[in-house]
Protein backbone atom coordinates (compact mmCIF):
# COMPACT_ATOMS: atom_id res chain seq x y z
CA UNK A 1 0.00 0.00 0.00
CA UNK A 2 1.27 3.39 -1.21
CA UNK A 3 2.23 5.76 2.39
CA UNK A 4 0.10 7.86 2.81
CA UNK A 5 -0.24 11.10 4.93
CA UNK A 6 -3.65 12.25 6.12
CA UNK A 7 -4.17 16.23 6.64
CA UNK A 8 -7.16 16.69 9.14
CA UNK A 9 -8.34 20.32 9.20
CA UNK A 10 -11.11 22.57 9.01
CA UNK A 11 -11.05 26.00 6.36
CA UNK A 12 -11.83 28.33 9.43
CA UNK A 13 -9.91 26.62 11.90
CA UNK A 14 -7.84 29.57 12.88
CA UNK A 15 -4.86 27.05 13.99
CA UNK A 16 -5.14 25.43 10.76
CA UNK A 17 -4.13 28.61 9.11
CA UNK A 18 -1.54 28.95 11.32
CA UNK A 19 -0.51 25.70 9.82
CA UNK A 20 -1.00 26.44 6.79
CA UNK A 21 2.73 27.06 5.75
CA UNK A 22 3.79 23.58 7.49
CA UNK A 23 1.35 21.94 5.59
CA UNK A 24 2.25 23.51 2.20
CA UNK A 25 6.04 22.34 3.63
CA UNK A 26 4.51 18.64 4.41
CA UNK A 27 3.33 18.72 0.94
CA UNK A 28 6.60 19.47 -0.42
CA UNK A 29 8.34 16.77 1.85
CA UNK A 30 5.39 14.35 0.14
CA UNK A 31 5.45 14.60 -3.04
CA UNK A 32 6.73 11.83 -5.37
CA UNK A 33 6.84 9.75 -1.92
CA UNK A 34 3.68 9.66 -0.54
CA UNK A 35 -0.26 10.13 -1.41
CA UNK A 36 -1.08 13.35 0.61
CA UNK A 37 -4.71 13.39 1.45
CA UNK A 38 -7.47 16.30 2.89
CA UNK A 39 -9.56 14.78 5.52
CA UNK A 40 -12.19 18.16 6.61
CA UNK A 41 -13.33 17.58 10.16
CA UNK A 42 -15.70 19.78 10.60
CA UNK A 43 -14.95 22.54 13.48
CA UNK A 44 -18.40 24.25 13.78
CA UNK A 45 -20.97 22.17 11.44
CA UNK A 46 -24.66 23.63 11.32
CA UNK A 47 -24.09 26.07 13.84
CA UNK A 48 -27.22 29.02 13.28
CA UNK A 49 -26.70 31.46 15.24
CA UNK A 50 -24.79 34.89 14.93
CA UNK A 51 -21.80 35.52 17.42
CA UNK A 52 -22.21 37.67 20.36
CA UNK A 53 -20.03 40.12 22.01
CA UNK A 54 -18.63 37.49 24.48
CA UNK A 55 -17.73 34.90 21.62
CA UNK A 56 -16.49 37.93 19.38
CA UNK A 57 -13.80 39.05 21.84
CA UNK A 58 -12.98 35.48 22.30
CA UNK A 59 -12.10 35.03 18.90
CA UNK A 60 -10.40 37.94 18.88
CA UNK A 61 -7.81 37.42 21.58
CA UNK A 62 -7.90 33.76 20.07
CA UNK A 63 -6.70 35.12 16.64
CA UNK A 64 -3.95 37.19 18.18
CA UNK A 65 -2.75 34.37 20.06
CA UNK A 66 -2.48 32.50 16.75
CA UNK A 67 -0.96 35.28 15.01
CA UNK A 68 1.80 35.78 17.49
CA UNK A 69 2.41 32.68 17.86
CA UNK A 70 2.76 31.35 13.73
CA UNK A 71 3.14 34.74 12.22
CA UNK A 72 -0.10 34.15 10.03
CA UNK A 73 -1.71 37.56 9.10
CA UNK A 74 -5.59 38.15 10.54
CA UNK A 75 -7.93 40.33 9.13
CA UNK A 76 -10.71 41.30 12.41
CA UNK A 77 -13.22 42.72 10.07
CA UNK A 78 -15.19 39.76 9.54
CA UNK A 79 -15.96 40.14 13.50
CA UNK A 80 -17.53 43.39 13.26
CA UNK A 81 -20.55 41.72 11.43
CA UNK A 82 -23.83 41.37 13.68
CA UNK A 83 -24.69 38.95 11.19
CA UNK A 84 -21.75 36.36 10.73
CA UNK A 85 -22.50 32.94 11.60
CA UNK A 86 -19.72 30.66 12.14
CA UNK A 87 -20.55 27.52 10.05
CA UNK A 88 -17.69 25.63 9.02
CA UNK A 89 -19.74 23.04 7.12
CA UNK A 90 -20.11 24.81 4.07
CA UNK A 91 -16.26 25.49 3.32
CA UNK A 92 -15.98 22.18 4.18
CA UNK A 93 -17.88 21.13 1.83
CA UNK A 94 -16.57 23.17 -0.57
CA UNK A 95 -12.99 21.27 0.11
CA UNK A 96 -15.23 17.87 -0.96
CA UNK A 97 -16.66 19.22 -3.76
CA UNK A 98 -13.38 20.38 -5.03
CA UNK A 99 -12.19 16.87 -3.88
CA UNK A 100 -14.80 15.00 -6.28
CA UNK A 101 -14.31 17.21 -8.89
CA UNK A 102 -10.77 17.25 -9.31
CA UNK A 103 -8.82 15.25 -7.19
CA UNK A 104 -6.94 15.93 -3.78
CA UNK A 105 -3.27 17.77 -4.94
CA UNK A 106 -5.72 20.69 -6.56
CA UNK A 107 -8.13 20.36 -3.31
CA UNK A 108 -5.26 21.14 -1.01
CA UNK A 109 -4.45 24.34 -2.75
CA UNK A 110 -8.18 25.17 -2.50
CA UNK A 111 -7.98 24.15 1.04
CA UNK A 112 -5.22 26.62 1.57
CA UNK A 113 -7.03 29.18 -0.85
CA UNK A 114 -10.14 29.31 0.99
CA UNK A 115 -8.39 29.57 4.72
CA UNK A 116 -6.48 32.98 3.07
CA UNK A 117 -9.72 34.21 1.71
CA UNK A 118 -11.07 34.05 5.37
CA UNK A 119 -8.22 34.89 7.71
CA UNK A 120 -6.33 37.47 5.41
CA UNK A 121 -8.41 38.48 3.46
CA UNK A 122 -11.76 38.73 5.38
CA UNK A 123 -14.25 37.60 2.65
CA UNK A 124 -16.94 35.53 4.44
CA UNK A 125 -16.34 31.99 3.07
CA UNK A 126 -20.14 30.28 4.52
CA UNK A 127 -21.05 31.87 1.80
CA UNK A 128 -22.07 30.37 -2.05
CA UNK A 129 -21.05 32.66 -3.83
CA UNK A 130 -17.70 33.62 -2.76
CA UNK A 131 -17.03 29.54 -2.14
CA UNK A 132 -17.70 29.33 -6.01
CA UNK A 133 -15.47 32.37 -6.87
CA UNK A 134 -12.66 30.93 -5.23
CA UNK A 135 -13.21 27.26 -7.41
CA UNK A 136 -13.45 28.93 -10.48
CA UNK A 137 -9.93 30.38 -10.13
CA UNK A 138 -8.93 26.47 -9.70
CA UNK A 139 -9.86 25.86 -13.38
CA UNK A 140 -14.04 24.62 -12.70
CA UNK A 141 -17.26 25.53 -14.06
CA UNK A 142 -18.38 27.38 -12.14
CA UNK A 143 -22.36 26.80 -12.59
CA UNK A 144 -20.99 22.98 -12.29
CA UNK A 145 -19.18 23.41 -9.08
CA UNK A 146 -22.07 25.64 -7.41
CA UNK A 147 -24.67 22.27 -8.49
CA UNK A 148 -22.51 19.85 -7.28
CA UNK A 149 -21.89 21.73 -3.91
CA UNK A 150 -25.64 22.42 -3.48
CA UNK A 151 -26.22 18.29 -3.86
CA UNK A 152 -27.59 16.17 -1.21
CA UNK A 153 -24.36 13.79 -2.79
CA UNK A 154 -21.94 16.58 -1.14
CA UNK A 155 -23.80 17.22 1.87
CA UNK A 156 -23.37 13.22 2.57
CA UNK A 157 -19.53 13.17 1.43
CA UNK A 158 -18.96 15.71 3.91
CA UNK A 159 -20.75 14.22 6.25
CA UNK A 160 -18.73 10.50 5.85
CA UNK A 161 -15.47 12.72 6.13
CA UNK A 162 -16.78 14.02 9.54
CA UNK A 163 -17.18 10.73 10.39
CA UNK A 164 -13.58 9.62 8.69
CA UNK A 165 -12.14 11.82 11.14
CA UNK A 166 -13.36 10.49 13.94
CA UNK A 167 -12.85 6.87 13.50
CA UNK A 168 -9.47 8.24 13.50
CA UNK A 169 -9.71 9.92 17.32
CA UNK A 170 -9.55 13.29 15.90
CA UNK A 171 -10.74 16.02 18.37
CA UNK A 172 -9.04 18.83 17.41
CA UNK A 173 -7.51 20.45 14.29
CA UNK A 174 -5.07 20.71 12.61
CA UNK A 175 -4.23 16.80 12.93
CA UNK A 176 -1.74 14.77 10.45
CA UNK A 177 -1.25 11.24 10.07
CA UNK A 178 0.99 9.11 8.92
CA UNK A 179 -0.90 5.62 7.58
CA UNK A 180 0.78 2.56 6.03
CA UNK A 181 -1.02 -0.63 4.79
CA UNK A 182 -3.37 -0.96 8.25
CA UNK A 183 -1.51 1.02 10.75
CA UNK A 184 -1.40 4.62 11.19
CA UNK A 185 0.24 7.08 13.48
CA UNK A 186 -0.41 10.64 14.25
CA UNK A 187 2.40 13.13 13.10
CA UNK A 188 0.79 15.76 15.27
CA UNK A 189 -2.32 16.18 17.07
CA UNK A 190 -2.33 20.18 16.99
CA UNK A 191 -0.08 22.90 15.63
CA UNK A 192 3.87 22.01 15.67
CA UNK A 193 6.35 24.18 13.97
CA UNK A 194 8.09 22.43 10.90
CA UNK A 195 11.33 22.02 12.40
CA UNK A 196 9.81 19.50 15.24
CA UNK A 197 7.41 17.72 13.14
CA UNK A 198 9.30 18.03 9.40
CA UNK A 199 12.58 15.33 10.52
CA UNK A 200 9.73 12.92 11.76
CA UNK A 201 7.86 12.73 8.63
CA UNK A 202 11.25 12.11 7.18
CA UNK A 203 11.74 9.47 8.87
CA UNK A 204 8.99 7.95 8.09
CA UNK A 205 9.19 8.29 4.67
CA UNK A 206 12.53 7.31 4.56
CA UNK A 207 11.68 4.50 6.81
CA UNK A 208 14.27 5.11 9.34
CA UNK A 209 11.25 5.58 12.12
CA UNK A 210 9.66 3.84 13.95
CA UNK A 211 5.69 3.93 13.31
CA UNK A 212 3.80 3.48 16.25
CA UNK A 213 0.44 1.74 14.80
CA UNK A 214 -2.99 3.45 15.98
CA UNK A 215 -6.00 1.78 17.62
Amino acid sequence: MTKQLIYVGDPMCSWCWGFAPVKRALEDLCEGRAEFLLVVGGLHPGTTEPQDDERKQFLEEHWHDVGERTGQPFDFAILDRDDFVYDTEPPCRAAVTMREMLGNPTTLAYFSALQQAFYEDGVDITETDALTTIAIDFGVDGGAFKDRFLSQDMRKATIADFGIARSYGVSGFPTVLVREDEDYAYLTIGYQPLEQIGPLLEGWLEGTLAQEAGE
